[in-house]
């Protein structure tokens, strides 16, 4: 049983497929530890949300946990739909980029910090770091060739209809957006994605959902973006790909490389250097369960290698 500095006895049980999700997986060689983030609160989609919880292995098929990494004080402003939270290591410290809603406020991206990766998180920027009158969720991080930090987001299809993925500045610290955001691409702009059908069974034919952007440096410069939509067989993960930076222009592939059931992943390292994506699948609660396979590089893009 390892010793959690910081943190009170709260479930230790071994889990070989963590409920869960929208996974992200923090790799720390130097401890040979894995840490799983992921949307954790038994429903996401209705109640009072309750934080996010960490899980901790060895290896990726055997975790312990769940860890509490972050439980909100009573005035934090994000009352429900706790959504996505993803770990990134930045001078020094551990930063938490999370989506939260509150009756009559847009859902935001909002960064909490703290000292270990396990956490316990703490609010850092004083609130969202995206725009506070648009439906805002899925912010991700990304340290520019220049050591400049940005959030990437999603424009919710709920607002815009067509889904939209965005840029901002941030400051250095973190805590504040700086300048104008930047649109990168809408969801159309892709051949795969459908519409979506709202929860009363309704359905826009204009319609397109993005979710989940995550960024990854190819080793040949190409600048490539996991995100998720809605496609023939259901959630669906699928990347675009810039050669010219963030700022793009960004080109989409035909087909997803997650084509049912499931989505909103991100790209990893394993401690034996291997290349990964996650994602959860199936696309129900409170059945979703994390995954994870090998990819291998291709130039402008990633193709699935089977484990073996």
């Amino acid at each position: 049983m390892w010793v959690l500095i910081g943190n009170p006895c709260y479930n230790h049980a071994m889990t070989h497929s963590p409920h869960l999700r929208d996974p992200f997986i923090l790799t720390r060689p130097a401890e040979g530890r894995y840490y799983l983030f992921g949307s954790t609160d038994a429903d996401i989609w209705r109640g009072p949300g309750t934080g996010f919880d960490v899980y901790v292995g060895e290896d990726l098929e055997t975790w312990e946990g769940p860890f509490p990494a972050f439980r909100p004080e009573a005035d934090f402003w994000g009352k429900e739909n706790f959504w996505a939270p993803e770990v990134h290591e930045y001078k020094g410290a551990f930063y938490m980029f999370a989506s939260f809603k509150a009756r009559g406020l847009c859902r935001g991206t909002q960064i909490l910090r703290a000292d270990t990766p396990i956490g316990p998180y703490r609010v850092h920027s004083p609130g969202s770091v995206t725009p506070t009158d648009w439906e805002c969720l899925d912010g991700t991080f990304y340290l520019d060739d220049a050591g400049e930090p940005w959030i990437v987001f999603c424009h919710e299809w709920v607002q815009v209809v067509d889904g939209e993925i965005w840029a901002s500045r941030l400051s250095s610290d973190l805590r504040m957006p700086l300048g104008t955001p930047v649109l990168l691409f809408r969801a159309s702009e892709a051949a795969w994605p459908r519409p979506p059908r709202r929860r009363d069974g309704s359905m826009n034919p204009l319609s397109r959902v993005t979710d989940g952007p995550f960024l990854h440096r190819l080793k040949s410069g190409t600048l490539l973006m996991l995100w998720s939509s809605i496609a023939d067989k259901g959630y669906a993960m699928g990347y675009s790909w810039s050669a010219d930076g963030l700022l793009g222009p960004w080109n989409q592939v035909e087909k997803p490389l997650i084509d049912a059931d499931g989505g909103h992943g991100m790209v990893f390292r394993a401690l034996d250097g291997s290349l990964n994506i996650t994602w959860h699948s199936p696309n129900d609660t409170p059945n979703e369960r994390f995954h994870y396979q090998s990819v291998i590089e291709t130039g402008r893009g990633l193709m699935r290698v089977d484990r073996v």
